[in-house]
């Protein structure tokens, strides 16, 4: 569903990525693994196309991103790692705005964004200002507003940052939870405890993918954080 073939990037004579390759597959809860700096938000802005390159190709579900980039951000849900509400708007507001965005008006729209709503458990809050919300609510509307059109790809990069561990808990859950449903999730993060060891998981270190496979054939007895800092040299 998301196929990801040499993609090189650099900032000037800084390279970011080096030939990153990799797919992941509807169903699956594939995390994209790395220390602060790895390259993962290069790669999340290149994914999104607001970075371009010509090293490389990116595929989604089945559009090549840099020939049919409308049908491939079409079929795509994004959690970006900066909070994006309007925090002067309602819940159902921003998920209204966004709905609108991608053409859904009316009875249609409404549906969805009940049904998001209710997927999250925040329907009950959906007349409250996004300004009142807690990290955790703010980042279960920006979950519910990324579902609204139905995407096949959901991509959170480093969604869980400044949450307490309840509400990291409860987003990683609820995300796992459409996984199992059928959607292809990519999920960058630092943090190898919001790892299953059932998950695929993409090793990415100083721009290059260093591994990939699940949790459990990758690490074998060990524990994921050890694994992760022995193959990063980087505390977790």
């Amino acid at each position: 569903m998301l196929s990801v073939s040499d993609l090189s990037f650099s900032y000037d004579t800084k390279q970011a990525l080096k030939d990153v390759s990799f797919r992941a597959e509807p169903g699956r809860f594939t995390a994209l693994l790395g220390p602060n700096g790895a390259g993962k938000s290069t790669l999340f802005a290149l994914l999104t196309r607001l970075f371009t390159t010509r090293d490389g190709q990116i595929e989604i579900a089945g559009h090549d991103l840099a020939k049919a980039p409308r049908e491939a951000l079409a079929v795509m849900g994004v959690v970006f790692q900066q909070p994006t509400l309007d925090l002067e708007l309602t819940i159902r507001q921003n998920l209204s705005y966004f709905a609108a965005l991608h053409g859904l008006s009316g009875k249609d729209a409404a549906m969805r964004i009940d049904a998001a709503l209710d997927r999250l458990d925040i329907r009950a809050r959906a007349g409250e200002k996004a300004r009142s919300l807690n990290g955790g609510h703010r980042r279960r509307t920006e979950l519910a507003r990324a579902l609204i059109h139905q995407p096949k790809v959901l991509l959170c990069d480093e969604p869980t940052v400044g949450l307490d561990a309840q509400a990291r808990a409860a987003i990683t859950a609820h995300v796992h939870d459409l996984a199992e449903d059928g959607l292809t999730v990519l999920w960058a993060t630092h943090l190898t405890d919001e790892v299953r060891e059932s998950d695929d998981v993409l090793l990415l270190h100083q721009g290059v993918l260093r591994a990939s496979g699940t949790a459990r054939d990758l690490t074998g007895a060990q524990a994921l954080n050890d694994w992760f800092l022995e193959q990063t040299g980087t505390p977790v």
